[in-house]
């Protein structure tokens, strides 16, 4: 305690969106935390995009959802991905801020407690090996790992794997997101037992068409799992 006194009075927590001093680590401070977009009250089940309306505990779809057939059961994510949320987002996915894992874990524990079941196991979206070599780390890899220490859920990392190189699908249309994404992710073939009879939380950094999320759902249900709910740290949403 002692030491940890010392270093706090040397490095006084931060907040982890900008640099103003906060109470405790690895959090937001007040204005930071006001100009978030937490995702909260009345939810798409399937996306977890935010719906006008207060919560009246019914389970309701928003227009994609209802006409886009998903092959996840349920979905949930903690931010809108604008403003901080979006900063947060990217300085975790390309500004080597690996920290953000840890507070964006609690931020979506919160969020995937409902999807889980006894036998659920944690599996990130898979990187191609090419951009995971730049890249150093996979961003969902990391929120996958922090977020089973929460929920003390087991993670398998390379569950899935990613063979084909897509181009990066930022600015593509949905239709554009699912062609490319046709057949791009596989089950890794010595990881089958890991998710065979079990069910399976997806976890990804960000969800925009669901495409990504749709390709690994169904390369995991040929591996055998009996089901598949999704969590991401944000949610592309309209008129955001």
């Amino acid at each position: 305690m002692r030491l940890q006194s010392v270093i706090r009075a040397i490095y006084p927590a931060q907040c982890v969106a900008c640099d103003a001093q906060t109470e405790a680590e690895f959090g937001l401070c007040g204005a930071c935390w006001r100009e978030t977009q937490f995702i909260g009250g009345t939810v798409c089940d399937r996306c977890g995009a935010p719906l006008p309306g207060e919560d009246q505990g019914e389970v309701v779809h928003c227009d994609d959802c209802m006409t886009i057939a998903r092959p996840w059961s349920q979905g949930r994510a903690v931010l809108v991905y604008g403003g901080i949320g979006r900063r947060l987002v990217l300085a975790l996915k390309h500004g080597d801020r690996t920290d953000l894992a840890r507070p964006a874990a609690l931020w979506m524990a919160r969020a995937a407690r409902p999807l889980l079941r006894d036998d659920t196991v944690l599996v990130p979206v898979p990187l191609h090996w090419q951009r995971l070599t730049r890249r150093r780390y996979n961003q969902a890899a990391l929120l996958a790992q922090a977020l089973g220490r929460v929920l003390d859920k087991p993670v398998c990392v390379d569950a899935l794997l990613r063979p084909r190189k897509t181009k990066p699908l930022e600015g593509h249309t949905r239709d554009a997101r699912f062609a490319a994404l046709a057949g791009a992710i596989v089950p890794h073939p010595k990881r089958k037992r890991a998710v065979s009879g079990r069910s399976v939380l997806l976890v990804d950094d960000v969800m925009t068409t669901g495409a990504t999320l749709a390709a690994c759902t169904e390369a995991l249900c040929a591996d055998g799992a009996t089901d598949v709910s999704v969590i991401a740290l944000a949610r592309v949403v309209k008129d955001t």
